[in-house]
């Protein structure tokens, strides 16, 4: 089993649509440990790590995002799993 890490960023309407909330949810359903925050220019940031699979599918959802959201853009910096996290938070 390959664990992976990624740092994402996510742009467009996505405040105030529950982005953070349903990416908890959909992180928890996944077995997936970081954590989901809004930022003070708009943007949804993130952090996901876990098996590489449920890695990717996190990052594939965060471009649709939930109903409400319109996503423009999912900046990916992907690294190597480091261990540190416990969980899945929203911040």
């Amino acid at each position: 089993m390959t664990e992976a890490r990624a740092h994402v960023f996510v742009e467009g309407d996505v405040q105030h649509v529950h982005f953070r909330d349903n990416t908890h949810e959909t992180a928890r359903a996944h077995d997936i440990e970081g954590w989901v925050r809004n930022l003070e220019d708009g943007r949804v940031e993130a952090l996901f790590e876990g098996r590489e699979e449920d890695v990717n599918t996190m990052i594939g959802w965060c471009q649709s995002g939930p109903v409400k959201a319109d996503v423009s853009k999912v900046e990916v910096e992907e690294g190597d799993p480091q261990g540190d996290l416990d969980g899945f938070e929203k911040h």
